[in-house]
Parts: C-alpha cells; structure tokens; sequence
C-alpha cells in the first residue's frame, strides 16, 4: 500500500529536529527505525503533513555510562543493545528482554526511543522501563524535561510527550549487585506481541531473603503496569515456590485485561499470573547465582 502525502525532512543535528518539531507541531511525526510508523502510513492510520527522519542524527545514537547509570541514545537500534556488553553488564534485564522484540531484521532497524515513545501497551521495553525506574529525557527549544517512566506513558499509543518535544535518550539506574532477572511471555507465534508477559528483577539479601524485587507486567492494560503489591509481599521471604505463586497470585488478581480475539479477559488474566510466576523463578535462580 502507498503512503499518504507528506513532506520529507532529514535533519542532520538534533538543534534541526527541534526547530521543525517546534515549527510544525502536530502536523510532524518522527520516524526513527520506521518498524511501527512506517505500517501506519501505509495503513493510513497516520497521516502526517510533515515526517521527520531523525536517523542521520548521530549524537542520538549513543550509548554510554554516566554518573553509574545506563544511558541510551533515542536512536539506539534494538539489535545494538543486545549486542552490546556494556548492556549486558549494566542492565540485564534490558539485555534479556530484547530478544523477545519481532525478529532480527526488525531489531536492526528498531530503535529504544521509538518503542518507548510508540507506547504499545503489549510491548517489552515500556514494561522494562518501569520495572527499572528509567528516566526518559525529552527535549523541546522551550528546553529540557526529565519523565520517569511511571509517568511517560498515558494510554495505548500515548506518552506525555508535547507535539514540539523529542525524546533524546533514556536513562537506566545502576542495576543493583547480584539482583537476577526473569521475563516471560505468551505469544502465539515468536516475534508477535504478547497475550500477556512479565518481567521481573531480584535482589536477595543476608540469609537469602528477597531485599529487592520488580514486577512489570505488559498486555494486560492499556499501560505497563508495576505490581508494587506483589512487589511489597516479596521483600523479606524467602524465594520459597510457596512465596513467589502468592506473589504471583497478589500481581495478577486485581488485573481486568480487555478481551478480544486473542484471549478473554479472565485468560489473560490467568496468562498474567503465569507469566510472573515464571519470571520470579528466573530472577530467583539468577539471583542465587549471583550471590
């Protein structure tokens, strides 16, 4: 299918891509790696006067360490962080999760900032970023803003972004020593989105007890969700099967997941717990490892 009309922009420094964000406002999409935007335009989904290629802005697609934090370009290709030893090191969860995006042909041109700031409810790395307490920085030439993650995403497809802002990178806190990781998700085939999944990092303590736990699960809301219940009811137990099913139990409870084709509400609900259990029991067995 054929694109809309639309006038091509291809700036070539981030200070151009704000000036025409900030001149053309919602008349602008930004295309970054194109795997969600560009099947919108042919879907006539979107249609934008103005596309804003931000791919030949270098300083976008950059990662680096600062101040003890992972901190990722924008334009950061999906396929680079699961390359990337520095990921691997500094952010385990990160590095596990994006594998389970689409395939590698979709990983080699998908960027970090554009599966964020595209916010599919359904997604890996919105549900990541709010199990790791990112920080995404966003830009405009009215000046910087610093969204933690909890509050970046709004709805299905909708982020605190303004229309003339761009976001230029995110940022991950260091991750905590000898914590382990899990994700686990339901798919129908490998590389669709999830029917529902979960991701979860641990931390144990003196006496192997848990001192540190994250919950984020995805597919069951129209945001990332963070079980800070389920969270709360591990800190002190032991990563005993017993604890981590009620942990699991006390995650997925309260979710009331739309149905639809794929899966009514109370199946994605029971996939949810499922898809915790199983990522508590990784990040348990990495956690151990660790130790």
């Amino acid at each position: 299918m054929k694109t809309p009309r639309f006038e091509y922009h291809a700036p070539r420094t981030l200070d151009e891509v704000l000036n025409l964000l900030g001149d053309l406002g919602e008349e602008a999409k930004v295309l970054a790696g194109g795997q969600s935007l560009v099947p919108l335009l042919a879907m006539r989904l979107a249609r934008p006067e103005h596309v804003i290629d931000v791919n030949r802005v270098p300083e976008l697609a950059r990662i680096d360490e600062r101040d003890g934090a992972l901190v990722l370009g924008a334009m950061v290709r999906h396929r680079q962080v699961e390359r990337s030893p520095v990921v691997a090191a500094r952010s385990p969860l990160l590095a596990g999760a994006v594998p389970f995006i689409g395939h590698v042909a979709i990983r080699s041109r998908g960027t970090i900032g554009g599966s964020l700031a595209h916010a599919d409810a359904s997604a890996e790395l919105p549900a990541v970023a709010r199990a790791l307490d990112a920080e995404l920085l966003v830009r405009s030439t009215r000046g910087d803003r610093v969204v933690a993650a909890e509050s970046f995403f709004l709805g299905h497809f909708t982020t605190a972004l303004e229309d003339d802002e761009c976001l230029v990178e995110v940022r991950v806190p260091a991750w905590p020593t000898g914590a382990g990781w899990g994700i686990y998700e339901m798919v129908r085939r490998h590389g669709d989105f999830a029917v529902a999944g979960a991701v979860a990092m641990m931390a144990l303590g003196d006496g192997g007890t848990i001192a540190d736990a994250r919950v984020s699960l995805f597919g069951v809301a129209d945001v990332p969700v963070r079980a800070q219940a389920a969270e709360s009811a591990l800190l002190g137990q032991a990563p005993t099967s017993d604890v981590l099913d009620a942990a699991a139990a006390v995650a997925a409870d309260p979710l009331r997941p739309a149905s639809d084709l794929h899966g009514s509400s109370a199946y994605r609900r029971h996939v949810a717990r499922v898809a915790v259990r199983r990522a508590l029991a990784d990040a348990a067995e990495r956690a151990k490892e660790a130790a």
